[in-house]
């Protein structure tokens, strides 16, 4: 599943004294904030975004299981972003019974790519599943 999108844009630069919620360099509020927004008007109920000290986390609201987005400034470009699904795998295990994630997963990546692709200035995106993005080499030899 392709649980994590990258971008360039400069439509989310960082707040004033953004860097005292999170880490130093470290910035994606208006992101998070865009992304709640554009999600709900695509029918996901998204919470408040919360500081973490590597970006931002967008909650999702999903009975079954825990769901939300992670977003931040990432790589060597100040516009360049990115961010991820979690849980990103394709089954959990909650009380000992099995939980497939995917219809919830692959709903929300639709709708995030939906509101990525609406918004002007977004351009070099680029979606990725957890494997791909974090061990490329070995998602090479699959």
């Amino acid at each position: 599943m392709e649980t994590h999108v990258e971008f360039r844009s400069d439509r989310f630069p960082p707040l004033d004294g953004e860097e005292k919620m999170i880490n130093p360099d470290r910035w994606g509020k208006r992101l998070a904030d865009f992304l709640r927004e554009g999600l709900r008007k695509q029918g996901f109920e998204t919470k408040e975004p919360i500081a973490e000290d590597w970006g931002w986390v967008v909650p999702v609201a999903n009975e079954p299981f825990r769901l939300w987005i992670g977003c931040g400034n990432y790589g060597e470009y100040e516009n360049e972003f990115l961010c991820f699904i979690e849980p990103h795998k394709p089954f959990l295990w909650k009380f000992l019974k099995r939980v497939d994630t995917r219809a919830r997963i692959i709903a929300l990546r639709q709708a995030m790519d939906r509101v990525l692709t609406a918004e002007e200035g977004i351009r070099s995106k680029r979606w990725w599943s957890y494997e791909q993005f974090n061990y490329p080499k070995k998602a090479e030899e699959v």
